[in-house]
C-alpha cells in the first residue's frame, strides 16, 4: 500500500512539474510575441488616416520623378518642417493625407502638377511624462495603448512617500489644460475608479 502511494504522489509531482514547465514557456512565448507586437504598432498607427503628425516624428517625404525634393525630415519642436522650395511649412496637427495636399498646393508653384506622398518613418511624438515621487521619472513613448497605472510601472512605481491620493494628469487641449484625478490607492485595489487610457502629450504628475 506504502509503495503504490509513493508511486502516485512520483507520478503526481512529475506531472505537476512538466505542466509547470510548459505553462511558464507558453508564458515566455506569449512575452516575446507582445514585444514583437508593440514594435509594430506605431507603425500601424502612423498608417490609419486618423493620426496626426507630432514633434519629433520623422517623415519620409517623396516626389515623383523629383529626388531632390524627396527625403526624410524631422518635426521640429516647433511643429514644422523645412524643404527646398516650399522652406517652412506647419506639419504637427496635420494627419499624413492633410500634409500632403498642403505640400502638393505648395509646390504646385515650383512643379507641374506634383505627386507627393507623405509617410510617418518614425513615430517619436506620442510620449507620456510622468514626473515626481516615482522612482524612475522620464518621458515615455506609447508603442501600444497604455493606462495611468501602467505608466506609473514604466517609472519603475511609487516612491515611499508618494501621496497615492492626490495624482493627477494633466491633459493638454489646444490652450486648456485639464487636470484628471487619479487615485493610485482605489485603482491599486480594484475599486470602480476607472484606470483610464493616457494620450500623447499627457504628464503624470505624483505628488
Amino acid at each position: 500500500m506504502r509503495m503504490r502511494t509513493l508511486r502516485f504522489v512520483t507520478l503526481f509531482l512529475s506531472a505537476a512539474i512538466l505542466i509547470a514547465t510548459a505553462g511558464t514557456a507558453a508564458a515566455q512565448q506569449a512575452a516575446k510575441a507582445s514585444d514583437k507586437d508593440a514594435a509594430i504598432v506605431a507603425r500601424v498607427m502612423a498608417s490609419t488616416g486618423d493620426y496626426q503628425i507630432g514633434p519629433e516624428d520623422v517623415l519620409d517625404i517623396s516626389v515623383w520623378k523629383n529626388a531632390e525634393l524627396s527625403r526624410k525630415v524631422p518635426v521640429r519642436p516647433d511643429g514644422k518642417i523645412s524643404l527646398p522650395l516650399v522652406n517652412d511649412i506647419q506639419a504637427a496637427g496635420l494627419t499624413p493625407s492633410e500634409l500632403r495636399q498642403q505640400l502638393a498646393t505648395k509646390l504646385a508653384e515650383f512643379v507641374p502638377t506634383p505627386e507627393v506622398s507623405v509617410v510617418v518613418a518614425e513615430v517619436q511624438s506620442n510620449k507620456v511624462a510622468v514626473v515626481g515621487a516615482v522612482k524612475m521619472p522620464n518621458r515615455f513613448t506609447l508603442r501600444s495603448p497604455a493606462t495611468v497605472l501602467e505608466m506609473i510601472a514604466l517609472a519603475q512605481g511609487l516612491t515611499e512617500f508618494a501621496n497615492k491620493d492626490r495624482i493627477v494628469v494633466l491633459r493638454t487641449n489646444g490652450s486648456t489644460t485639464t487636470r484628471i484625478p487619479f487615485n493610485y490607492r482605489k485603482v491599486a485595489d480594484g475599486s470602480d475608479q476607472e484606470n483610464f487610457l493616457v494620450k500623447p502629450g499627457d504628464i503624470i504628475v505624483v505628488p
